[in-house]
């Protein structure tokens, strides 16, 4: 068991999130209970994940989608309010790390996709390797965007969206978790053959086409799921932690 005050001061000095300027608060978002034993993590900070903890009697929940987003209204009513009341009726701690979490060079959401698909990793294309979030690499082996998407399929457990624009063996590989979509300019600039991400816009579709670069959709919540749980185990590992993954289910 530790304080609430220890767990929050490991992820801040392995995710370093005052690097980030985020549309969002990272870090501690509602105080619960002071002491930890018990940490849940998932993609979003939902309704079912809330109850999952109650259940589970979590003392903290760590998610990489928490609340108070930028532009959102501020009064606490509707559903705001219910997941609010949720967390402090059971004194359970919510705390949420997003761009952080994308970009951090192992335990990130980039990196846990890279390693997931085999991928070899050489850079950033915005930043040094761990401060960027659009990052760069090559699969092991040349492959066309059919079989990447294939293996896309195979490793997330969804199929992911194709729009073909480059019908060349794949060599370099460029990916940004979550919505990150209008990087495709930048992953076309880069030398990327291909971009993945998590989601689509209309736009997306013409971009890639005349960019010359496939563009796959892999899922928001698909490509997100590796690094809040790679960061629970950490956690676990070096505060000896009770652990314990719980994946909502979401197509989008």
């Amino acid at each position: 068991m530790i304080s609430r005050d220890e767990l929050v001061e490991a992820c801040e000095t392995q995710l370093q999130p005052d690097k980030f300027k985020d549309f969002t608060v990272n870090g501690l978002q509602v105080a619960g209970t002071e002491t930890v034993q018990r940490i849940m993590t998932g993609v979003t900070a939902c309704q079912a994940l809330l109850d999952e903890a109650v259940a589970w009697g979590a003392d903290a929940l760590l998610v990489h989608h928490g609340y108070f987003w930028k532009n959102e209204p501020v009064n606490i009513t509707g559903m705001k309010r219910h997941r609010i009341a949720t967390l402090l009726t059971n004194d359970i701690n919510l705390m949420a790390y997003h761009l952080p979490l994308d970009a951090h060079p192992t335990l990130g959401n980039n990196a846990r996709l890279a390693e997931l698909m085999g991928f070899d990793v050489d850079g950033c294309a915005d930043a040094p390797l761990g401060e960027g979030l659009l990052w760069l690499g090559a699969p092991k082996q040349p492959l066309d965007d059919r079989a990447l998407a294939a293996r896309l399929q195979e490793k997330l457990g969804r199929a992911p969206l194709l729009i073909s624009g480059n019908d060349r063996p794949l060599t370099r590989i460029a990916w940004c978790t979550g919505g990150a979509q209008d990087m495709i300019a930048q992953a076309a600039e880069s030398g990327a053959q291909a971009f993945i991400s998590g989601e689509i816009s209309e736009r997306t579709t013409h971009m890639a086409r005349e960019m010359g670069i496939s563009y796959l959709a892999a899922g928001h919540h698909a490509t997100e799921r590796g690094g809040i749980k790679a960061l629970g185990e950490w956690l676990a590992t070096h505060l000896e932690l009770e652990h314990r993954f719980v994946d909502i289910d979401n197509p989008a």
